[in-house]
């Protein structure tokens, strides 16, 4: 499709009128004579996009514009100036950009232009290939897990369809089989949901390239593509327009690539990716693309949407509010789609993932490459993000460069995060047995139930004795969040427990705190320890999200909610949020294990996730978790027995987690 400009059949007026207006978009602009000290990766798109409209429409004002953007790019000595010139991002997008330029309208430009084009991409590309066969084993060129991978890569091979080097194509076909096969089969994305969208629609363009230039179909291959819509859908927030930021995140609303979901859409009939592609490109383009902190941005993705977009495929709205993504320990719960409905993001993994980081130790000491670079990966194992009514009120960093636990909706252990923080490459170097994970997971999606238990212990410096660190983060039907966590270290230490918001909370009479965030509101209970001491304060974080713009700094302001129990040797929080103005919830008391009630929606929540023993009037379950609602079947979670009220429900050998009748 892209390198012959012929999209699937059928008719695509909008994406056409999408295209014209992209193709006139800078036509006010004055190309630059010196290179700026910014990123130039916008110069490709303002070439191709004309160039293709072109194509289609074949109003030679449009060959004018492609003209004017290729003569400006060709002219600049180095594609990249204050980051890796030559070879790095800069080089990537132009390479690919104006390689199709030069595809679509290349007979049409004048014999001068046409000849300096080529000579510029044969000495980029020369200049992207040698660096990549030298740096092999380090930084981008076996990055497996990372965008500056895939883009550089996609970008060479572009220009090796294009201009018939096959030692470039056979080059970024190797890498990208590797990418395939090492990707997460689940779909899920280390990077975060912004370098999601900036990177994986390379990963698309390159498999288009290789199935129309050599006939080779790896659409398949690995899993990760087929399953990277669920992932990217299940990081979307209510109503669509924003992201759940975990990891690296410019802000929380670059996070939509229409075309991408148009391209997964047509591969794999995912009803669901066409009706979100529609959503990007029309409703949500123009907002994403003003209050985006990506660049360049939604909008140079015209020629993917009318290329990618297949009007034969159907087109539904999401439903699915429950989802589980194993290798980034990923649960995702949400009680709807609309504005107003309430989500819950929480995530515990080592650095990269699962996949990611197993294999690039093995690379480690077989090959002595580093091949995990971990630089958009943040020490937020056991943090969740919570979203309900339109507003953001348990939140994330986003973007930073001296990264730490401090920043995140977790635990400090004598005021410490995470061992070896507060750093960019927060996972270098660490010991391969440093790593979180989640246990205990129930993604429920006929009741509404989610449960998962992340373990973090192993993250914190091994001289705080610290033997144990479990969050357990129960999910209700109705959007309750109950989270219990339990400590142990060798010696007494100083639990405290951190909540990231917005705006400061507010102190309530009955000791609970009020989250406020516009007209949306949530109440945190906090049901133990009864001794802690709090403190609300103001948490600066900073970043520089690309080194080819250094002087760009991007600074958010957290309030943070600081619980601080009393020096000891075990530690417990037990704490409840509440969205929207419904009623509070009351503990439980249990002889064994712990327990929140939530008498106006009839949810309870029982909770042992280490002796597996829970012990109330009326109930006696060996479980980690009894999750029961009104007139609903109770659920469990590693349960080998369970009665209620004198009747045994179960009595099993194996632990069962899952409904119960």
């Amino acid at each position: 499709m892209l390198l012959s400009a012929a999209p699937p059949s059928g008719p695509r007026p909008a994406k056409e009128v999408r295209l014209r207006e992209e193709a006139a978009r800078h036509r006010d602009l004055t190309p630059p004579r010196t290179h700026p000290s910014a990123s130039i990766t916008w110069l490709g798109p303002a070439a191709s996009n004309p160039a293709l409209a072109y194509r289609v429409t074949g109003d030679r004002a449009h060959l004018d514009e492609s003209r004017r953007w290729i003569e400006a790019a060709v002219r600049l000595p180095h594609w990249g100036r204050a980051h890796m010139p030559d070879h790095d991002l800069d080089a990537g997008w132009l390479l690919h950009h104006l390689s199709l330029a030069h595809r679509w309208v290349g007979d049409e430009l004048p014999d001068g232009v046409r000849a300096l084009l080529r000579y510029k991409l044969l000495l980029q590309g020369r200049r992207m290939h040698e660096f990549a066969v030298a740096s092999e084993g380090r930084w981008w060129s076996s990055s497996y897990w990372q965008n500056h991978n895939w883009i550089c890569y996609a970008g060479l091979a572009t220009a090796g369809y294009v201009l018939g080097k096959e030692e470039w194509t056979e080059r970024a076909r190797d890498n990208l089989g590797t990418v395939l096969d090492l990707m997460p089969a689940d779909g899920s994305h280390a990077e975060g949901v912004v370098y999601w969208r900036y990177g994986v629609p390379f990963l698309a363009i390159h498999l288009d390239l290789l199935k129309e230039a050599e006939g080779v179909d790896w659409w398949e291959r690995g899993g990760f593509l087929a399953n990277t819509f669920r992932y990217r859908l299940h990081q979307t927030a209510p109503g669509f327009a924003f992201n759940v930021d975990h990891g690296d995140c410019h802000d929380r609303r670059s996070g939509h690539s229409a075309g991408l979901y148009y391209r997964l859409a047509a591969q794999y009939g995912i009803a669901e990716a066409q009706w979100m592609g529609d959503l990007a490109s029309g409703e949500l383009l123009w907002q994403e693309a003003a209050e985006s902190g990506v660049r360049p941005g939604i909008l140079p993705e015209a020629y993917l949407e009318y290329l990618w977009y297949d009007p034969s495929v159907p087109a539904a709205r999401p439903t699915e509010t429950r989802a589980y993504f194993p290798d980034l320990g990923l649960l995702a719960a949400r009680t709807g789609w609309d504005d107003d409905a309430t989500l819950v993001s929480f995530k515990a993994s080592p650095g990269g993932g699962h996949t990611a980081w197993a294999t690039s130790a093995r690379h480690r000491a077989e090959l002595g490459w580093e091949t995990l670079n971990q630089g958009h990966h943040h020490p937020d194992s056991g943090s969740f993000v919570l979203i309900s009514q339109g507003a953001f009120l348990a939140v994330d960093e986003g973007y930073s460069n001296r990264k730490r636990a401090a920043h995140h909706n977790l635990l400090l252990v004598d005021g410490q995060g995470y061992a070896d923080e507060d750093r960019y490459h927060v996972y270098q170097d660490i010991p391969y047995e440093r790593q979180a994970r989640q246990r205990d997971v129930l993604v429920d999606t006929e009741a509404g139930w989610a449960h998962a238990t992340a373990e973090i212990a192993a993250m914190y410096d091994p001289a705080l004795g610290v033997r144990r660190l479990d969050r357990t983060l129960v999910f209700t039907p109705s959007g309750r969040l109950v989270l219990l966590d339990l400590a142990e270290a060798e010696a007494e230490r100083e639990w405290t427990f951190l909540l990231q918001t917005d705006r400061p909370t507010e102190p309530r009479p009955d000791g609970g705190r009020l989250i406020r965030s516009g007209a949306a509101t949530a109440l945190v209970q906090r049901f133990a320890p009864h001794d802690a001491s709090v403190t609300c304060e103001v948490t600066e974080v900073e970043a520089n999200p690309t080194s080819s713009t250094p002087d760009l700094r991007l600074t958010r302001t957290l309030h943070t909610l600081r619980s601080t129990a009393p020096r000891s040797s075990d530690g417990l929080f037990l704490t409840a949020i509440t969205p929207g103005g419904a009623s509070a919830g009351e503990r439980i008391a249990c002889p064994e294990g712990h327990g929140v009630t939530f008498t106006e929606a009839g949810e309870s929540v029982l909770l042992s996730p280490v002796a597996r023993r829970i012990r109330t009037s009326g109930v006696s379950a060996d479980a980690a978790a009894l999750l029961t609602s009104a007139d609903a079947a109770p659920y469990v979670v590693r349960c080998t027995r369970l009665e209620l009220d004198g009747h045994v429900l179960l009595d099993v050998t194996e632990p069962y987690t899952g409904k119960v009748g």
